[in-house]
């Protein structure tokens, strides 16, 4: 297997990565929070996953300053990026910024950025998780 470097990657390539790791994530967070029946955790990892989690995740770090230039770079790259299929129960505007999401842990996961990867992660489970409580 050859070495890619995220910076040369398209940026639907590194959302497409960055779903599964993200998905990936959430389903171990639920399952190590005690839920245990699996339609409990679909569901729960409903909230987590959906377009308009991902996308508030995205806004908050972008009020609170929490990225670094490069990595808004890489969520507007993502957000700006042409896909060949439309959101089916969310907004165009709201869609796309969960693809900048997506892109930015794409990108951490490919480019073996663990640690700040971990970070983006917990946080943005830590946000959902708060936010639902509300």
């Amino acid at each position: 297997m050859t070495t890619l470097d995220p910076k040369q990657m398209k940026s639907l390539t590194l959302a497409y990565i960055g779903d599964a790791v993200y998905e990936l994530h959430v389903r171990q967070f639920l399952i190590h929070s005690g839920e245990i029946k699996p339609n409990d955790l679909h569901q729960k990892a409903i909230t987590f996953v959906s377009a308009e989690a991902q996308a508030k995740v995205v806004r908050h770090w972008l009020e609170e300053h929490w990225l670094t230039d490069e990595e808004k770079n890489i969520v507007r790259r993502g957000r700006n990026a042409k896909s060949a299929s439309a959101p089916k129960n969310t907004s165009i505007q709201t869609y796309r910024l969960s693809t900048g999401f997506e892109a930015l842990i794409g990108y951490h996961y490919v480019a073996k950025n663990e640690q700040r990867l971990n970070e983006l992660l917990s946080e943005s489970t830590r946000f959902i998780t708060i936010q639902k409580r509300l």
